[in-house]
């Protein structure tokens, strides 16, 4: 991280930077108890031009608790950097303090206890109250969606994605790009962009896998503020690898690094006063990407689900994590100037739902949305007696949950559970509500399988795993978190080499080590295989949680984790 002193000097050659961010500037009312709805979206803000970027909200409609990663680790340049910081790392690293607003909703620790004090955050008609607010002062505003936007609840997963494009066009996006949104399939991808969908779907990197072309608009120019912007869309570049192929076979991705770096050149060419990218690589990508591709001013990132209260500056690129879950939104106000960025101002908007006012327009359309399902989601299935959370590098207390279900209602000794980001929490003493499971389990891949893998196999599919998340050059991290796991424990050296991290597998039930010789019943979900037969998790959850009637699911220590 570059020290905040550092960063204000930082030379974009004679020019001068406003400010880190608008943070500091609230950040002691936050640590006071004094919020308001105008302390957090701020006065207007300088320059001529202003970006709004949201990112990862996962359908998310509604306000949520999400707690924050208890590890999230980096390796090779990006060890002990933003974003890899959690707890007291990131209050020291930002000036936050300890059981403030800004410590709830930026980290982890005390969860449960500051999530009672300062409520949920989040929500479609609280966000639309924020964009309106910004373009109060900034009409010209442009608004642009990361992706991730279209999957991650019953409504979505129902209605194939309308429900979001409805409510993102009402919103105002202006250009958008994609990840999981390609898990609903090549035609409804299509039929959404070329039939329903309000503003460019960018994708630079994205390809026709037949004739290798590409497949959709690279790139949008706006002419804001008296500037001509240049917006370039980076899907996620390993689709293919995190997702099931057979979704999507017309489409080929990947980073496509000399592409890139031709659009930026064109944009500069034809007089763009600003590139910006819209990127959904993550951001340990986003930081090499703006090292190998020069010319790019801003990079809004995505994927990753980080939520970093300053920009990030590398070479001359500025990073920006707007988080996920609908629980922050950015603004970025810029000068520009002459053909080039004289000045910049950030601000992370925290969207506390008790203290942001909804608007009652989205308010209505979300309501809308959801009256199909109200009932159906509103089913009590049973009551949590612990935190359920799901989010950082290894298992999290719903991830548990759905293991145990695994086990359990498909009679395995070992399960396996998909690393996904996605998915709010429950907190202590609710109601789970059959809503509560899809928040976690909406997808399109859903089957639960039942299988059998030597010790073998599982010790490789976790070091393929792990290489994912652990490799030292961004560009190999094709995947999400480790892949949780239900009835094993093992031990992982994060700083070995690939091949050599995991050992020690250790069979839960008996306590014997996992021999590389003998064959295990697996249970998992959302392989990527085609024809991959077993119930939808969602009724594997909810069977298991009915059978308990209550849920207590305290964090675990079967992953013992070195070499940090």
């Amino acid at each position: 991280m570059i020290p905040r002193r550092q960063f204000l000097q930082a030379g974009l050659a004679a020019s001068a930077l406003w400010g880190a961010s608008g943070f500091g500037a609230w950040s002691r009312l936050a640590a006071q108890q004094r919020l308001t709805q105008e302390d957090l979206i701020g006065p207007p803000g300088p320059g001529n031009l202003t970006l709004i970027h949201i990112t990862d909200i996962h359908a998310q409609t509604q306000p949520v608790w999400f707690r924050e990663p208890e590890i999230n680790l980096g390796v090779g340049e990006a060890r002990g950097q933003p974003p890899h910081l959690t707890a007291e790392e990131f209050r020291a690293a930002f000036g936050i303090a300890k059981g403030s607003a800004l410590d709830y909703a930026l980290t982890w620790e005390d969860f449960v206890a500051l999530g009672r004090e300062y409520g949920r955050m989040g929500g479609l008609d609280r966000i639309a109250t924020v964009v309106k607010a910004i373009r109060a002062d900034r009409p010209d505003a442009l608004l642009l969606d990361g992706g991730d936007t279209w999957q991650g609840s019953l409504p979505a997963l129902r209605t194939a994605g309308q429900d979001m494009v409805e409510l993102l066009g009402a919103l105002g996006v202006d250009a958008m790009t994609a990840h999981w949104e390609f898990t609903l399939g090549s035609d409804r991808v299509r039929e959404i962009v070329e039939t329903q969908l309000a503003c460019p779907f960018l994708g630079a990197n994205i390809f026709d896998a037949e004739w290798d072309e590409p497949a959709f608009a690279p790139m949008a120019v706006f002419e804001r503020g008296g500037t001509k912007v240049a917006v370039i869309g980076q899907a996620f570049p390993y689709l293919p690898v995190a997702n099931p192929r057979w979704l999507f076979p017309d489409y080929s991705f990947g980073l496509r690094l000399e592409r890139l770096a031709e659009l930026v050149a064109q944009a500069r060419e034809d007089g763009a006063g600003i590139v910006v990218l819209l990127s959904h690589n993550g951001f340990d990508v986003d930081r090499k990407v703006a090292r190998d591709v020069p010319g790019i001013d801003v990079i809004l990132t995505g994927h990753t689900h980080d939520a970093i209260p300053e920009p990030v500056q590398v070479e001359q690129t500025f990073l920006i994590a707007s988080g996920s879950h609908g629980k922050f939104v950015s603004r970025l106000d810029l000068d520009v100037r002459d053909g080039r960025m004289q000045g910049l101002t950030h601000r992370l908007i925290p969207v506390f739902s008790d203290v942001i006012a909804p608007d009652p327009e989205m308010a209505a359309r979300v309501e809308a949305t959801r009256v199909p399902f109200a009932e159906e989601m509103a089913e009590v299935l049973g009551h949590a007696e612990s935190l359920l959370y799901r989010r950082g590098n290894f298992n999290g207390t719903w991830d548990d949950v759905i293991c145990d279900a695994l086990l359990a209602q498909r009679d395995a000794e070992i399960a396996l559970s998909p690393g996904f980001r996605w998915g709010a929490s429950v907190m202590p003493g609710e109601a789970i509500t059959r809503e509560d499971v899809f928040n976690v389990t909406a997808m399109t891949y859903p089957a639960a399988y039942r299988t059998e893998m030597t010790g073998e196999m599982l010790k490789a599919v976790l070091e393929d795993v792990a290489d994912n998340l652990f490799n030292p050059d961004p560009y190999y991290q094709q995947g999400g978190d480790m892949v949780r796991v239900g009835g094993l424990a093992y031990r992982i050296d994060v700083g070995a080499p690939m091949g050599s991290r995991i050992s020690d597998l250790t069979l839960l039930a008996s306590g014997e080590p996992v021999d590389p010789a003998r064959t295990y019943v697996v249970a998992g979900w959302a392989s990527v295989n085609e024809g991959t037969e077993g119930p939808p998790i969602w009724e594997v959850v909810e069977a298991h949680i009915r059978s308990l009637g209550t849920i207590r699911a305290e964090p675990r220590t079967h992953v013992t984790v070195t070499g940090i």
